[in-house]
């Protein structure tokens, strides 16, 4: 058995990293942090007290969506948020794209969008 103890970080590939900075850290206000003299590009980001995002510059992946819907069944990554109203009201005053679902049967209300290269993004607070 393999005994977790959290989920230290996602990666994702990007293909342009300075619209994916500006999205990550000033659209959604991460807090990027050092990160490792590597031999390609990237930046790292801190999420909360132990996660981490790290952005890896990438143009050939295969991993990159193609389509820019908001399809909630595709791969993503979710993030917990202090505030539903609060996370929906900042992310649409940035021109932010948003899938709102707020009575989900996942017990989350949640809000999808995503960033530059089209990887989904859930903030999510417990259903009332």
């Amino acid at each position: 058995m393999i005994e977790i103890d959290y989920l230290h970080h996602v990666s994702l590939s990007v293909t342009d990293l300075e619209k994916s900075k500006e999205f990550y850290g000033e659209v959604l206000g991460f807090q990027e942090i050092d990160r490792p003299d590597f031999d390609f590009p990237g930046a790292w980001y801190q999420i909360g007290d132990k996660q981490q995002l790290h952005l890896i510059v990438y143009p050939h992946s295969e991993t990159i969506r193609k389509s820019d819907q908001l399809e909630s069944k595709e791969s993503h990554f979710a993030i917990r948020v202090k505030s539903y109203d609060q996370t929906l009201e900042h992310l649409k005053n940035r021109g932010i794209k948003v899938d709102e679902k707020p009575n989900s049967r996942s017990g989350f209300a949640q809000i999808f969008c995503q960033d530059p290269d089209n990887h989904l993004i859930e903030f999510h607070v417990p259903q009332k």
